[in-house]
C-alpha cells in the first residue's frame, strides 16, 4: 500500500514541516498536506497507511457541518491528502473542551484530580468523581501553542498574559462550546461520544477570528463507543475507544524514545490494525465508504496543486 512519508514540491511557496502536516505558505494562502508520519515522543515513530487521507477527509466532514457556528480558513480541497486555507494570524492558544474526566497525560483533568486539584480557575470539581465520569458542564481548558511543553491556563491567565483580548477570550469560548455541541450531537447520532478535543483559531487580515487547522479529528479527539459506554463502566472498564496508544505503548516498552539515537521498525501487524482503525473511524464519522487512493501519492498530489504553484 502506498504511503506519504514526506512531500519536497518546489513552487508552493515557503516549507514548515510539522509533526504530521507538510505546510506550504504564500502571501495570503497556505497549502496543507497531511502525511501519514506517526509521532510522540517529539519524534516520527512510524508510517501508518491512509494516516494522511482519513485526517482530511475527517476534517472535511467537521468544517463543513460546522461552518454555520464559525467561519473557517478553508478555501478548497484539491486532494484527499490536501486542504488549501486562508492565511490567518494564529492565536497563540488551543482550546481544549473536555465533556468528560479523563486522560493519562500530565495535564490531563484526571491526572491532576488524582494529585488532589479541584480548583482548575475557571471550574471546580467535587470530590469522589471517577475516572471517564461525564462532568455535570463542559469545561474549558486552553493551554499555551508555542511554548516547548504545553501549559493549561485560566482565561483569567489568557487575557493578563496578553496571549488574546478580553473580547477575542470571550468569543472564542463561546465558538469552542458551540463547536463542541455540535460535534457531540453529530458524533452522537455516528454511535459515538466526542469526549474531548481541541480547536485553533487564528485572525483574518480584517480581524476576523476563524477556525484553522483541523477540527475533530482522531489525533486531535477522543472518541468512545457510545453504546457500549454505560456497561462497561458500570463493569470497572475503560471505554471503547478509537486508541492508536498501542504503538506508543510498544515504542515506550521496546526502546527509549527520547534518547536512543535509532527506534527500532514498528511491527508490521501493528502498523496495519492503526491503519485499519483510522479507516473504520473515518467510515463512522463520514458515514462513506473509505476510498484507498492507489498510484504514486506525491505525483497525484504534485499534479492537483498545480493550480496552485506560485
Amino acid at each position: 500500500m502506498n504511503i506519504l512519508e514526506k512531500t519536497d514540491f518546489r513552487n508552493l511557496g515557503e516549507k514548515y514541516v510539522g509533526k504530521v502536516r507538510d505546510v506550504y505558505i504564500q502571501k495570503d494562502k497556505v497549502i496543507l498536506i497531511s502525511t501519514d508520519r506517526y509521532s510522540a515522543f517529539d519524534r516520527n515513530l512510524a508510517l501508518i497507511p491512509c494516516k494522511g487521507q482519513v485526517l482530511t477527509q475527517v476534517s472535511k466532514f467537521w468544517f463543513e457541518n460546522t461552518k454555520d457556528i464559525v467561519p473557517n480558513h478553508v478555501i478548497d480541497f484539491p486532494d484527499p491528502n490536501v486542504v488549501v486555507g486562508k492565511k490567518c494570524k494564529v492565536l497563540p492558544i488551543e482550546i481544549v473542551p473536555r465533556g468528560y474526566i479523563t486522560g493519562v497525560t500530565g495535564t490531563s483533568l484526571w491526572t491532576l484530580y488524582q494529585k488532589g486539584q479541584r480548583d482548575f480557575g475557571d471550574f471546580v470539581l467535587p470530590d469522589g468523581m471517577k475516572k471517564n465520569q461525564k462532568l455535570n458542564s463542559v469545561v474549558l481548558t486552553p493551554t499555551t501553542k508555542f511554548e516547548t511543553h504545553d501549559r493549561p491556563l485560566s482565561s483569567k491567565d489568557v487575557v493578563d498574559g496578553n496571549y488574546m483580548t478580553k473580547e477575542q477570550w470571550e468569543k472564542v469560548a463561546n465558538i469552542s462550546l458551540k463547536l463542541f455541541k455540535r460535534g457531540q450531537e453529530i458524533a452522537l447520532q455516528k454511535g459515538l461520544i466526542l469526549v474531548d478535543c481541541k480547536y485553533e483559531f487564528g485572525l483574518t487580515p480584517e480581524g476576523e477570528i476563524m477556525l484553522i487547522d483541523e477540527i475533530h479529528t482522531p489525533d486531535s479527539s477522543r472518541y468512545w463507543q457510545a453504546n457500549s459506554y454505560k456497561e462497561r463502566i458500570e463493569q470497572g472498564l475503560e471505554p471503547e475507544n478509537f486508541d492508536k496508544e498501542f504503538l506508543r505503548l510498544w515504542f515506550k516498552d521496546n526502546c527509549d524514545p527520547y534518547k536512543d539515537e535509532k527506534l527500532p521498525e514498528a511491527p508490521a501487524d501493528m502498523v496495519t490494525e492503526l491503519s485499519r482503525r483510522y479507516i473504520k473511524i473515518c467510515e463512522q464519522i463520514t458515514g462513506l465508504p473509505f476510498k484507498i487512493e492507489t498510484g504514486d501519492i506525491e505525483k497525484r498530489i504534485e499534479n492537483n496543486l498545480k493550480k496552485y504553484e506560485i
